[in-house]
C-alpha cells in the first residue's frame, strides 16, 4: 500500500486551476475521506466512487483511503473530479500503473460508466496553459476536447476500459491528435447544431428602408442599438436579423465563444466550435443573476456572457426590472464581467452588441397621432423612466420605427437579402481595422474620445452640426464622440476616407430619433 496520484481541472468561471489529487491507503479500518473544500456534489463521490470500481470489476482497498484534493485552499466544485479521484485509489492500492501527467476529467455513475461534465472545453484550455498535454474524458465529451490544438485526448465510455490501459503492461496507448509534432492541426469544426440553423434572411423584412440602414450601420461598427415602435413594426424581425449581417467569428473567437457555452447549464457539451454570432433574447422577467451571471457557489454565466461576440437582444426593454437593465452599463464599456462570490469571484467575457426595443407607450398605442392611446403623460414617462439616461447615453443608434404600410408590404419588388448586406458590412469592417490598427481597435464603435479628437479629428465645418447640438444640451460628452464613431461607419459603409458633414448629419439623426419619447 502507498500513494496514487492523478490530475484533474478546477474551474473558477473560464479560468482553471491543475489539481492533483492524492490518496493514500492506511493500515486502518475502512473509511473514505474527502480533503480540499468540496462541495456537496463533490463530497458524494466517495459513494459514486466505491460503487463504480465495484460494479467495474476493480474494487477500492477495505482500509482507510484518504484523499486530498491540492491547493487545499481552493474551493472544488462538481462531479467532474470523480475519475481522477478513483485513478488516484486505484494508483494507491496498485491496481494501475501510475497515470504520470494525465488529467481525467468525468463523472462516474454507480455502474461504472463515464458521464460527460460541463466545461470539458474551457479545462482542457487551462491544463494545456499549465504545460499538461494528455487527457481522458468521458466519450460524449471528446469532440468537445480534441477542440483545442495540440491535446492528446481520449475518451473511454467506462472505468472499467480506462483501468485496462492504465495496466502494469498496457497495450500501446492510440490518442487522437488534434496537433502535434509533426503533424497538420486539425481543422476546426463548426458547431453541428449552430450549422443546421439558417439564420432568417433580411430580405423577409418588408418596408423599414431607415431600420434596415440602421441595422447595417450597428453591424457594420459594432454599435448597439434602441428601436420605438408600435407592436408588429418588426423591431423584433430586424433583431433577428442582425447575427446574420456579422462576419463569422474567427478561430481564438469561437474558442472563446464555444468555451463559455461549455460552462451553459442547459447543454450538456458542444460537438464543435460555434462559428456564428451568438443571440440571446431573455424574458422580460428574467433576474439580475440571470442576465449577468450568478448563483450558489462559483458564478456562473449570464445570457450577457453567453451573447459574446454576439447579440444580446432586450425585447420589451422598459419591461425589465431596472436593476438589470443598470447592472449592464459595466459590461457595456469593459466588455467583461467579474463576479465576486463567497466561494471565489468568476471573470467571463461580455463584448456584445445590445439591441433594445420598446414600445412608444405602455399600452403600445401612442404611434402616429396617438388617437387611440389611453396612457396617461405620466405612465409614458415612468414606462421610459425605466431606461435609465446613462444607459442610453451608451447606446448609439436610438431609433423610431414606424408600422409597415400596405403598399410597402405588397410590394413584389426583391429586396436585399442577408448575404448582399452582409458583404458590404465585411469592407466596411475590413476598412474600420486596418485604420484602427494602430490603436489596438477593432471597431468603430471602440474608438476612444482621445482618438476621436486627437488623430481622428474632423475639421469643424463637418462638426457644425453636432457643436450645435452639444451647445444647445441635447448631447452629453459621451453621446458626442457616440455620434462621431457612427459617422466614421457611415463614411466606411459609403467608401469614404473620413466622414464628411453628410455622414456626421446622418449619424446625428440616428442617434437623436428616439429622444422625446
Amino acid at each position: 500500500m502507498g500513494m496514487g496520484r492523478a490530475l484533474a481541472v478546477a474551474l473558477m468561471g473560464l479560468n482553471g486551476h491543475v489539481i492533483e489529487v492524492e490518496a493514500d491507503i492506511g493500515q486502518t479500518l475502512p473509511s473514505f475521506v474527502l480533503l480540499g473544500l468540496p462541495d456537496a456534489a463533490l463530497n458524494e463521490a466517495r459513494e459514486r466512487i466505491r460503487s463504480a470500481a465495484q460494479n467495474s470489476g476493480i474494487p477500492l482497498s477495505r482500509r482507510k483511503i484518504t484523499v486530498n484534493l491540492v491547493p487545499a485552499s481552493l474551493p472544488k466544485k462538481g462531479s467532474g473530479f470523480d475519475l481522477a479521484i478513483v485513478m488516484a485509489a486505484l494508483e494507491a492500492a496498485g491496481d494501475v500503473r501510475r497515470t504520470g501527467g494525465t488529467v481525467f476529467i468525468a463523472e462516474l455513475g454507480l455502474d461504472g460508466r463515464l458521464r460527460p461534465v460541463r466545461g470539458v472545453l474551457p479545462a482542457v484550455l487551462a491544463a494545456m496553459r499549465a504545460g499538461r498535454r494528455e487527457f481522458v474524458v468521458a466519450e460524449s465529451n471528446l469532440a468537445e476536447a480534441e477542440l483545442v490544438a495540440g491535446a492528446k485526448v481520449r475518451g473511454y465510455g467506462s472505468l472499467a476500459q480506462v483501468a485496462a490501459d492504465f495496466e502494469a503492461d498496457p497495450e500501446p496507448l492510440v490518442f487522437a491528435v488534434t496537433q502535434g509534432a509533426g503533424t497538420a492541426a486539425a481543422p476546426l469544426r463548426e458547431d453541428a447544431a449552430a450549422a443546421m440553423q439558417e439564420p432568417p434572411d433580411l430580405s423577409e423584412v418588408a418596408g423599414q428602408g431607415e431600420a434596415r440602414l440602421a441595422l447595417e450601420i450597428a453591424a457594420a461598427g459594432g454599435h448597439h442599438l434602441m428601436m420605438v415602435g408600435p407592436p408588429g413594426s418588426g423591431k423584433t424581425m430586424l433583431a433577428e436579423r442582425l447575427p446574420g449581417l456579422l462576419p463569422a467569428l474567427s478561430d481564438d473567437e469561437a474558442l472563446e465563444v464555444t468555451a463559455i457555452h461549455s460552462l451553459d447549464h442547459v447543454r450538456r457539451g458542444v460537438n464543435g466550435l460555434i462559428r456564428r454570432p451568438p443571440y440571446e433574447r431573455p424574458h422580460h422577467s428574467a433576474s439580475t443573476a440571470s442576465i449577468i451571471g450568478g448563483g450558489t457557489g462559483i458564478p456562473r454565466p449570464g445570457a450577457a456572457s453567453r451573447a459574446h461576440r454576439g447579440v444580446l437582444f432586450l425585447d420589451e426593454a422598459p419591461e425589465f426590472d431596472k436593476r438589470v437593465l443598470d447592472a449592464l452599463r459595466q459590461p457595456l464599456e469593459s466588455g467583461e464581467l467579474v463576479l465576486h462570490r463567497s466561494a471565489g469571484t468568476a471573470a467571463y467575457p461580455a463584448r456584445f452588441q445590445l439591441v433594445l426595443a420598446a414600445n412608444p407607450c405602455p399600452c403600445g398605442k401612442a404611434a402616429g397621432k396617438g388617437i387611440s392611446c389611453e396612457c396617461t403623460p405620466m405612465a409614458r414617462r415612468r414606462y421610459f423612466g425605466r431606461l435609465s439616461g446613462p444607459l442610453l447615453d451608451r447606446v448609439d443608434i436610438q431609433l423610431q420605427v414606424n408600422r409597415v404600410q400596405l403598399a410597402q408590404l405588397s410590394d413584389s419588388e426583391p429586396r436585399e437579402g442577408t448575404v448582399q448586406v452582409a458583404a458590404r458590412v465585411q469592407v466596411a469592417r475590413d476598412t474600420a481595422r486596418e485604420r484602427l490598427r494602430p490603436f489596438g481597435l477593432v471597431h468603430n464603435a471602440d474608438l476612444t474620445g482621445r482618438i476621436l479628437r486627437g488623430p481622428l479629428r474632423l475639421p469643424p465645418a463637418d462638426t457644425a452640426l453636432l457643436d450645435r447640438a452639444m451647445g444647445l444640451g441635447s448631447l452629453t460628452a459621451r453621446g458626442y464622440d457616440r455620434v462621431l464613431r457612427l459617422a466614421w461607419t457611415v463614411a466606411d459603409l459609403r467608401g469614404r476616407d473620413r466622414p464628411g458633414a453628410e455622414d456626421v448629419g446622418l449619424a446625428l439623426t440616428l442617434r437623436q430619433r428616439g429622444e422625446g419619447q
